[in-house]
């Protein structure tokens, strides 16, 4: 029946723009909570602060990369970190990503402990083989007797009106990489305890942030703002509670999916949004037991489908979760296109809320049909 409608209708995100809105019997409405909220502070200020912290705590860790000091980073993320500890810790490198990162992944081969800015994380393709073959298997081909504690971050992903070449996601390039973690954080809380784990982890992380969401505020607890506050690394959190489909989105997608849900929630229908936060190691324990639970999944990411981070979530779930299914899984994804210049192609070529609900409302709809 999915096929069918998939032959009619098409797929991706164009698919819930032409889908009739069905709307299945209700259900309690699921709630959005931040527990013992003290204050609000933007992503950009969180990462920042994080910086800071794990600088001042640890000697051995620096922050490289182009104009991350004098001008303070391109999207002031690194703001005042060069006049507290000065031009050996803050280094401003030339325009020459193969370079500076091959120095950062010496650096860690001597215990010191790199903060690798990318301007973009498309950049980083020009150090793929220092981040790869370097960085990534140096511990595994010494036997344990090399640890690379390195962090590469920098904004990844689609931004607007900046061309195919610097809209990429790179969460599925890099999560195909034993060796490597990769971290995705969404709200202030997700930047500020997973940028303190990265710095603090023994391995190479691949942080990808997203330049959309720097100026985003979100509430922040007491918990969050402690200088020893730090998540951990591989752990899903669940945003929404939902009884009746689950959605697994990460960085800025996890806002959509959320506005989604609100949708939803008039409507009867109960999803649970689940923030992956970090895509290597995937939760895949925090998935399944939902799935279980709401019987129904739906990934979405604004990468490329085909081998994505959706793929391997389904497979996950079709391995360990196959009969708690009521419904085909769906996958919401970017188009299978190099991301348009022009402002209407490119809002096509991402996934956007109204694809949301309607997917969501069609899967319930065909739950309640076979």
């Amino acid at each position: 029946m999915l096929g069918a409608a998939r032959r009619q209708l098409g797929s991706g995100p164009m698919l819930g723009q032409v889908l009739r809105r069905l709307r299945p019997a209700a259900v309690a409405e699921a709630t959005r909570g931040y527990s013992a909220a003290a204050k609000e502070m933007t992503v950009r200020d969180a990462l920042n602060s994080a910086l800071d912290e794990e600088m001042s705590a640890d000697p051995s860790v620096f922050l490289m990369g182009e104009e991350v000091g004098e001008y303070q980073g391109a999207y002031k993320i690194s703001k005042g970190l060069l006049d507290k500890y000065g031009p050996d810790r803050v280094l401003d490198t030339p325009i020459t990503e193969a370079g500076f990162t091959g120095i950062g992944v010496g650096a860690a081969y001597q215990g010191l402990r790199p903060i690798v800015e990318f301007m973009t994380f498309n950049f980083s393709m020009q150090a793929i083989d220092h981040i790869i073959n370097s960085a990534a298997k140096s511990n595994y081909m010494s036997a344990g007797q090399i640890s690379v504690p390195i962090v590469f971050r920098g904004p990844n992903g689609a931004a607007a009106g900046v061309g195919a070449q610097h809209s990429q996601c790179y969460a599925a390039w890099y999560a195909h990489v034993p060796g490597l973690k990769v971290l995705t954080p969404y709200s202030a809380e997700d930047a500020r305890g997973l940028l303190k784990a990265a710095i603090r982890d023994p391995d190479p992380v691949i942080f990808l942030e997203n330049e959309l969401l720097y100026g985003e505020s979100f509430p922040v607890s007491a918990e969050v703002l402690d200088s020893s506050f730090c998540l951990p690394i591989g752990k899903a959190k669940i945003e929404r509670e939902g009884k009746d489909v689950t959605i697994t989105a990460f960085s800025k997608m996890v806002g959509y999916a959320l506005q989604a849900a609100e949708i939803l929630s008039k409507e009867g229908i109960s999803a649970e949004v689940i923030n992956l936060r970090s895509i290597r190691p995937l939760d895949r324990a925090a998935i399944n037991a939902s799935v279980r639970k709401t019987n129904r999944l739906v990934t979405v990411e604004e990468g490329f489908p085909q081998h994505g981070v959706g793929s391997e979530i389904c497979m996950s779930v079709v391995e360990d979760s196959f009969e708690y299914l009521d419904a085909p899984v769906e996958r919401i994804a970017g188009a299978d296109v190099p991301m348009p210049y022009a402002a209407n192609l490119e809002r096509m070529a991402v996934p956007q809320v109204s694809s949301f609900s309607s997917i969501l409302n069609f899967l319930l709809a065909l739950a309640h049909t076979v």
